[in-house]
């Protein structure tokens, strides 16, 4: 049984920001073995967006998406698992790359037990999609923990197949399957599944309130919607925007993860208010995923990492750079790991 002793602070629905604070502190140094692979700096891009994905194309985001994910599922996949999200930790605590895939099956589980979904044979989830489903390491769970039938889609055409023979290496072909497609135009009816599942998908999503009001059409009447994903810090009355440095910040994780703009959970709330979604509760979970940048750096410095990051590529190499900046944002409190749950109405 997963442990219950820390506070998730869930807060309902929100009708102003929430005021954050952003904490100083030194900007951690890219290790030694990682400078090796720096390229020269990428120009700076002259937009008033602040990120530099806002001067892309949708077409051009999208299969910027699809090659990061082609290139680089491998090697996390063969260092950490099939699980291609953050672990959920107990704060404070220093951990082993070994607890990490639990850590990581934990943070399932958590946000389950945060959006109250049942495991009563009546009343638990029987059709279920997994939206940005990387190599399907959520529905295979999911399948196994509720017998429900799940459906993934990713841009990527090698998460896809790598997520289908996986479901068949399990016996579980049956129960789920992946396909590429959309998550803004997603080949689904409406009111299909009785709980959609978003870990850690919906910061790459250009046009946030199309991708909600997308969630909102696929989920089944009563029907439950979680979203795991990364948001910048809510802004105070008194801010009409992020400071320079914080903008700057973030579009050099942009450029690094394909990201398009970002939102804050505030943002979120509102969206899920306009699709009259209900029982809208939230919660910031940063404190809880400390832990994980800094172990996926110690795994990349291992040899095996090492090895394996040069043979990935330059988009994946690129990524990598780019981890030390999500450790300065989340210590500055810029970044906010958050979930979202609501339920569509009956």
């Amino acid at each position: 049984m997963l442990s219950s002793s820390y506070n998730h602070r869930a807060l309902r629905i929100i009708p102003s920001p929430l005021l954050g604070k952003c904490h100083t502190g030194p900007t951690p140094s890219l290790p030694s073995s990682l400078r090796l692979l720096a390229s020269p700096a990428t120009p700076t891009l002259r937009t008033k967006a602040m990120t530099t994905k806002a001067a892309l194309t949708t077409v051009e985001l999208r299969k910027g998406i699809a090659e990061f994910y082609d290139e680089s599922s491998g090697l996390w996949e063969n260092i950490w698992g099939d699980h291609m999200h953050h672990g959920f930790y107990d704060p404070n605590a220093e951990a082993s790359i070994s607890d990490h895939r639990t850590a990581q099956l934990r943070m399932i589980e958590e946000a389950l037990r945060f959006a109250g979904v049942s495991e009563d044979a009546e009343k638990k989830p029987k059709s279920v999609v997994d939206v940005g489903c990387g190599i399907g390491g959520s529905s295979r769970y999911l399948a196994k923990k509720y017998g429900a039938k799940c459906q993934g889609i990713t841009l990527s055409p090698v998460q896809a197949q790598r997520a289908n023979a996986l479901a068949a290496a399990q016996g579980l072909s049956g129960e789920v399957s992946f396909e590429v497609a959309d998550a803004l135009e997603q080949p689904f009816p409406d009111g299909q599944f009785d709980l959609v599942w978003s870990m850690e998908s919906g910061e790459h999503m250009p046009d946030k309130r199309k991708f909600v009001q997308e969630l909102a059409r696929v989920a089944a009447p009563g029907g439950t919607i979680i979203i795991v994903t990364w948001c910048h810090r809510d802004l105070a009355p008194s801010e009409q925007s992020l400071e320079p440095w914080e903008k700057e910040l973030l579009r050099k994780i942009c450029n690094a993860f394909y990201l398009p703009d970002w939102c804050s959970t505030a943002n979120y709330v509102e969206l899920l208010q306009s699709s009259s979604l209900q029982d809208i509760k939230t919660a910031d979970w940063s404190q809880y995923v400390a832990p994980f940048w800094p172990a996926v750096i110690r795994s990349a410095l291992t040899w095996k990492g090492f090895t394996s990051l040069l043979r990935a590529g330059f988009k994946t190499i690129k990524g990598a750079l780019a981890m030390p900046l999500m450790i300065e944002g989340y210590k500055k409190g810029l970044i906010k790991f958050a979930i979202l749950t609501c339920r569509k109405p009956e």
